[in-house]
């Protein structure tokens, strides 16, 4: 009994860290534009407490050719992001890239021919630290 109630608090600090530590998704529907123009698909907000984040994309202006991001607010460390298309099949890309605030990523050209359409991105980044506030990472798409 007692060393029940002295591994409870350890449970319950353990079940609230939990959340921050799951993969947060926010579903976006990219805007329109002309041909050859990008196209702002969505914008995530990379929290401190979390190494992951994922943007759910709705159609249907959802086929892209490239891909790049902007990181606004704060730096932040991109490691890599998937790429998930309608037919389930992820695209893995390494970004390994240190972006300054108010920087972009590489453009990167998206995997396989004809229509690529997007149903998820997922990115794994580390922040620049918690005084440097919170990045906010928006991705572009070229069709």
């Amino acid at each position: 009994m007692k060393a029940t109630i002295r591994i409870l608090p350890l449970l319950l600090s353990v079940a609230l860290l939990v959340p921050g530590a799951v993969l947060a998704q926010k579903t976006v529907k990219p805007k329109d534009a002309p041909p050859g123009a990008w196209r702002l698909i969505g914008t995530v907000h990379a929290n401190n407490s979390r190494d992951n984040d994922a943007l759910t994309v709705k159609g249907p202006d959802d086929d892209f050719r490239k891909i790049k991001f902007k990181v606004t607010n704060s730096p932040l460390n991109m490691y890599r992001m998937a790429v998930v298309y309608e037919n389930g099949e992820p695209d893995k890309i390494e970004v390994k890239q240190k972006i300054a605030k108010g920087g972009e990523s590489r453009v990167i050209d998206l995997k396989g021919k004809g229509t690529r359409r997007i149903r998820k991105i997922q990115f794994w980044y580390e922040s620049a630290g918690m005084f440097n506030g919170k990045a906010d990472v928006t991705v572009f798409g070229q069709k």
